[in-house]
């Protein structure tokens, strides 16, 4: 890849292994999940609206509605509320592994929804491990305390969000310009989830490490995030690029150690490793040969 490739690269990793930390200290500081979610999303629809609207690309979703709001929906209105709420119970650590099982559940659901990449048998083992992963996680570093249990489900919901996302993107809006399409899915992002901030107002006034959270979270992990990922596509195509979610959950687990005292078990580390290898053979493995179609012969 060319340097700007791996800059891009390096600067997505980082962004996109920072949320779960700044997650926590923003639920922590009293903020809660749908009125952050809601400051997240409309500060990234406001930066990334006056990006696609000054380069002109916004005319050019028009007739894709029906689809920017089913992807805003499973990308954005119901993943981003559900892993605040999730971080209320789970350390940041925890939330980014059980993240990291997006690219397993995204290839599980192409089993279904795209019937023409089936898994060979090293992205059958991959699936398998990758899940494996979950349990060790959920079996041997969660309590069992019905509020750490419905955190992990919280985050879970999210995980399986962030997997329908991008097969919506790719079967439907993957000819159209990125940055107006998060722009878009943005804005409805910020339409949907304000009612339900609105009746999550906080009962006080939540901390300035709570506000300055959303504001990293907003403006840095939402919009600076979503255009250096456009630049990295660009330079490296989307099969490299999409290599840049195997580094995140390991940021996120050392800035949750490091920033949060948070100690990770055994349960997380096997894990992670379970996770990550396994969302590699599932991913990257070969897929298995499609049956040759049968030649017809027509008798006279």
């Amino acid at each position: 890849m060319s340097r700007r490739a791996w800059t891009a690269f390096a600067a997505v990793a980082v962004l996109w292994g920072l949320p779960y930390l700044f997650i926590k200290i923003a639920v922590d500081g009293g903020m809660t999940p749908l009125d952050l979610a809601w400051l997240r999303v409309a500060l990234g629809a406001a930066v990334l609206v006056a990006i696609a609207w000054r380069a002109g690309t916004l005319p050019s979703l028009r007739g894709r509605g029906p689809w920017l709001a089913a992807f805003a929906l499973a990308e954005i209105a119901v993943p981003f509320p559900m892993l605040a709420a999730g971080e209320k119970h789970v350390a940041s650590a925890t939330a980014a592994i059980i993240i990291a099982s997006v690219p397993l559940i995204i290839a599980l659901l192409s089993l279904r929804f795209e019937p023409g990449d089936r898994l060979g048998g090293r992205g059958v083992v991959g699936l398998l491990l990758g899940f494996a992963g979950v349990g060790a996680l959920v079996g041997v570093d969660v309590s069992g305390d019905s509020g750490e249990l419905l955190g992990v489900g919280a985050v879970l919901v999210a995980a399986v969000g962030y997997s329908i996302g991008p097969l919506v993107l790719n079967r439907k809006l993957a000819d159209l310009d990125p940055i107006a399409i998060m722009a878009a899915c943005l804005t409805v992002a910020t339409a949907v989830l304000a009612p339900f901030a609105v009746l999550d107002l906080p009962a006080a006034t939540p901390s300035a490490g709570a506000f300055a959270s959303v504001a990293v979270l907003g403006l840095f992990c939402t919009a600076l995030a979503l255009v250096l990922m456009a630049v990295l596509i660009e330079a490296a195509g989307p099969t490299r690029g999409s290599i840049v979610t195997y580094i995140n959950p390991v940021i996120a687990l050392a800035l949750g150690v490091v920033f949060l005292g948070e100690e990770p078990g055994a349960g997380a580390l096997l894990g992670l490793a379970l996770i990550l290898v396994g969302s590699w053979l599932a991913t990257v493995a070969p897929r298995a040969p499609q049956p040759a179609p049968q030649s017809s012969v027509t008798s006279e």
